[in-house]
């Protein structure tokens, strides 16, 4: 297994913290992982992405032109890299923040209304969690019980009473995409 992805958009949404996050739930179950950030001066509103891979082998670069999945939470960031999706790929989008949904017919798009959903939970920030499940629904990759060890490693010991929060939209993520 080796999985490659791009996970894309606005500062302040949370794409960092979900790349990490997932690269820490690959460290506890002894992958072998990469997590590259990129992101503009901004503290939020400016670009974000960040390249993770997640492995049963070693990690030979961390520097990729092309991915197998997209994760994609603004209309800028679905514009850059719906094209480099690899074909047979998976694109999952922020579906309120995208106004003009992909268009490729050989990858696999899904559409997760993140952010209303979070709203409903009580918690407009666990949109990146409920991504986060719904991209795990489809590539398990790691299990929920490593994704949440690796998040409290990201999150600051003083927002540890979050974490069911997060728990519960990660779980919700994953139904949604079935």
């Amino acid at each position: 297994m080796n999985e490659e992805l791009i996970v894309a958009g606005f500062g302040g949404q949370g794409v960092l913290s979900m790349g990490m996050t997932l690269a820490y739930a690959g460290m506890v179950e002894d992958k072998y992982v990469a997590w590259i950030p990129s992101y503009g001066p901004e503290m939020r509103g400016g670009t974000a992405n960040c390249t993770v891979i997640v492995s049963d082998t070693n990690v030979s670069s961390p520097i990729i032109s092309s991915y197998d999945t997209a994760i994609v939470l603004n209309q800028p960031s679905l514009e850059k890299f719906e094209p480099k999706v690899k074909p047979g790929g998976i694109l999952i989008y922020e579906s309120n923040n995208v106004l003009n949904p992909p268009t490729r017919k050989d990858i696999d798009i899904y559409a997760i209304p993140a952010a209303i959903e979070a709203a409903k939970l009580g918690n407009k920030k666990t949109m990146n969690m409920i991504i986060l499940g719904a991209f795990l629904a489809k590539r398990p990759l790691v299990s929920v019980k490593s994704i949440m060890e690796g998040l409290s490693k990201v999150l600051p010991e003083r927002n540890h009473h979050l974490l069911p929060v997060n728990k519960k939209a990660l779980k919700h993520g994953m139904e949604l995409i079935k």
